[in-house]
């Protein structure tokens, strides 16, 4: 994913990033690790081609800068294509550490998957995100795991009951 271009938007203290898909998300100054002020103007924002335009610049009347790449952009706006990829990226990664760690010839698991063996070696291909959690959930069965799905919430966000008690808070 590539970034088309960048704007700082002060009145609302964020970056508008525009990607190559035409999408149009948000990054909050909040977020930077080098952030503008009264006394730190944003003086230049830019998409940094010598970061292959996956990533923007952006640097302060101090002369401090740093750089964000689309990653952060995708991950901060949770993404669901991003987050699905990650997904994918951790069970591969998995994966492969089973697959090298198993008493089981690579002959074998691909008997049991029933595929060929390109199709096995691109399932392990951490940088193909064209494959299915289905699959990589098959793989790893035969190799005697147990994949677990925990939904929890995230770090600070509000329980149901505190979502419930604000709003009747809020309606009296």
């Amino acid at each position: 994913m590539k970034i088309s271009s960048v704007v700082p938007n002060n009145r609302r203290k964020a970056f508008e990033v525009t990607l190559s898909d035409g999408r149009t998300l948000d990054y909050p100054y909040a977020r930077l690790s080098v952030q503008p002020g009264r006394s730190r103007r944003l003086d230049q924002v830019f998409v940094d081609a010598e970061l292959g335009n996956e990533a923007f610049t952006y640097r302060l009347s101090s002369g401090e800068e740093n750089s964000i790449h689309v990653e952060q952009v995708l991950e901060y706006n949770s993404d669901p294509d991003y987050l699905k990829d990650m997904v994918l990226y951790e069970l591969t990664l998995e994966a492969q550490q089973r697959v090298a760690r198993s008493a089981l010839s690579k002959r074998e698991i691909i008997r049991r998957l029933g595929t060929s063996a390109t199709q096995f070696y691109r399932l392990l291909d951490q940088t193909n995100y064209s494959k299915s959690i289905g699959q990589l959930l098959a793989l790893l069965e035969i190799l005697d795991c147990e994949v677990e799905l925990i939904v929890r919430d995230k770090p600070g966000a509000l329980s149901p009951e505190d979502r419930s008690r604000r709003k009747k808070r809020a309606g009296s």
